[in-house]
């Protein structure tokens, strides 16, 4: 993000009209006149700088340098709590993400600095595309509710605020392994064989470094619809320019950098998990404690690309998301009880034409 949105905008070089990223391409397009302009290369020095980690404590002690922070001027969505900004000449707009009415907000607010971001490799149409597939697999979905969104749901390109946090752990842990043995019980006909475990004591220690757990910093979409649409090609950042952000938003992070890394924390405990159920082995695994140590904690501040139509159906708000790197598409949807009830009778009639046959054929 940057101060004002007015910096986000080129002007065209032969018509004087705005430039816009156009995505997988890497340069800037007049809509107007076809005018192309390349965005400036980067040093590979400049690049390694943009795309250091910062150390987390530092940044939680709020002793950054300057040049990690910044003043942006966004608009505050009451209703989903996003950060957006807007033209400083708009005083009222559409919240993108849950196309409720927002009115500019002329505050400022002081933020870390994005170091780097995912440029968009998919356009409007690709996205649309996907979209359009996606929504031909909602089956019960109301007929109306397709409808709607295909026919008015305009995709908006936006650049959503990610955490990338680094650590290196050592985990402490206390379990039993499960060994699986056989027995043979009864006798006769009743006689048979029976699964059962013998569990023993163990304990260890299991290390892993991890480098990029992504949390997103914020709050404006669900949390497991956006984790739906990983992975994300990292490898691919490039350090942050206005230039990218030409005809897109940006959302401020709302999820402060102490919280995401609570949350990042708990990505790792998930793996860490993984860890301690291959170390302990056997059959089956009981992981009774888990003591994890941190050290060389770091992290990024990047935006990651999504397309989203965000609409309003029957009162309610639903949104689709499509990964404007890999083409996923995610969404929200509601579902309609005349088809669910129609699917539910079918299947029983057709449950009882089976049992009619058999019984004549009996």
């Amino acid at each position: 993000m940057t101060t004002l949105e007015t910096e986000n905008r080129f002007p065209c070089g032969q018509c004087g009209a705005s430039l816009r990223f156009t995505p997988g391409q890497g340069s800037l397009t007049c809509e107007y006149c076809g005018f192309v302009q390349d965005v400036p290369e980067v040093s590979d020095d400049a690049r390694a700088q943009a795309l250091a980690t910062l150390d987390l404590h530092t940044a939680l002690a709020e002793r950054l340098s300057p040049e990690a922070m910044e003043v942006t001027r966004v608009s505050h969505c009451d209703t989903c709590g996003a950060e957006v900004q807007f033209d400083p000449n708009i005083h009222a707009a559409e919240c993108p993400f849950c196309a409720s009415p927002v009115v500019a907000d002329t505050g400022t607010h002081r933020h870390i600095k994005p170091q780097a971001l995912l440029p968009f490799k998919l356009g409007r149409d690709a996205a649309q595309a996907k979209m359009r597939d996606w929504l031909k697999g909602l089956w019960f979905a109301p007929n109306g509710l397709a409808k709607y969104a295909r026919e008015t749901g305009k995709l908006n390109g936006l650049y959503l605020p990610y955490w990338a946090f680094d650590a290196d752990t050592k985990t402490r842990y206390t379990g039993q392994r499960g060994t699986h043995y056989y027995v043979t019980v009864g006798s006769g006909k009743n006689k048979r064989t029976e699964r059962r475990t013998r569990w023993t004591r163990a304990s260890g220690r299991v290390a892993r470094d991890f480098t990029d757990v992504l949390v997103v910093a914020s709050e404006a979409l669900p949390r497991q619809n956006l984790r739906a649409l990983e992975p994300w090609t990292l490898s691919d950042l490039t350090p942050y320019a206005a230039d990218y952000l030409s005809g897109f938003r940006a959302e401020g992070y709302t999820v402060d950098l102490g919280p995401g890394y609570t949350i990042g924390q708990e990505r790792m405990a998930d793996v860490i998990r993984g860890d301690i159920r291959r170390d302990i082995g056997g059959d089956e695994q009981r992981i009774d404690t888990m003591h994890t140590d941190y050290a060389d904690e770091r992290f990024k501040h990047i935006l990651l690309p999504i397309w989203m139509a965000a609409y309003r159906y029957k009162g309610k708000s639903y949104r689709f998301i499509v990964n404007g790197q890999s083409g996923r598409v995610q969404g929200e949807r509601p579902y309609s009880v005349w088809k669910i009830m129609f699917a539910v009778t079918l299947a029983l009639a057709f449950a009882a034409g089976v049992y009619y046959v058999a019984e004549m054929g009996g």
